[in-house]
């Protein structure tokens, strides 16, 4: 399996970090990480907590940053790749993370990994969601010009709402038949991706 983490200058200051924390309070800091990562506007730790746990762990303001940041970034990539435990736990030794935290990391994903990977599911990443699709079918029959032109139109019709608001969006979308066949096996070439990922 490929690296899920790459050693950047970055992730080797903050594994060094890492390594340097108490043994007994960096899983409770994976917990919570993990029960708070999924939500999009919502850090794990508040300002205030921020500056508690500045102190409980010994580290400066930007050395909290980027453990805080590394963390979630080593499990959004472990979720992403769907990376088993024991995976994870090597991945982590591959870039000199020390056994115990490694451990840890491991610990945490077993007992929450694939909750945290459900609750990414059902994100919604997109700011709008398709509701409804409606459609009619237009027929012109001929123009001043062209009597006997034969001009056969769909429109489909989009129900959009936003994650904030109830209402609905209607958006009015005029194919001609290429234009039609052309979206068609667009969606065709979506759905054998999204097949192939289930």
């Amino acid at each position: 399996m490929a690296a899920i983490v790459k050693e950047t200058q970055s992730i080797k200051q903050a594994v060094l970090l890492i390594n340097g924390l108490d043994t007994t309070k960096f899983p409770r800091l994976l917990s919570r990480i993990l029960q708070k990562l999924h939500l999009k506007d919502e850090h794990s730790f508040n300002e205030e907590e921020r500056e508690k746990l500045q102190a409980a762990l010994s580290l400066e303001k930007y050395e909290l940053r980027l453990v805080l940041e590394t963390v979630s970034f080593i499990l959004e990539q472990a979720a992403y790749y769907n990376v088993k435990p024991t995976a994870l736990q090597q991945q982590l030794e591959n870039i000199h993370l020390n056994q115990e935290k490694a451990e840890a990391f491991s610990q945490a994903w077993t007992n929450m990994g694939q909750d945290f990977i459900e609750k990414l599911r059902q994100n919604t990443f997109a700011p709008k969601r398709l509701e409804k699709i409606g459609w009619c079918f237009n027929l012109e029959m001929g123009q001043s010009l062209q009597a006997k032109m034969k001009s056969p139109h769909a429109v489909l019709e989009l129900g959009i709402t936003s994650e904030d608001s109830e209402n609905t969006e209607n958006i009015f979308v005029e194919f001609n038949h290429g234009e039609l066949l052309d979206f068609y096996n667009k969606l065709e070439t979506i759905q054998a991706q999204l097949d192939s990922l289930t």
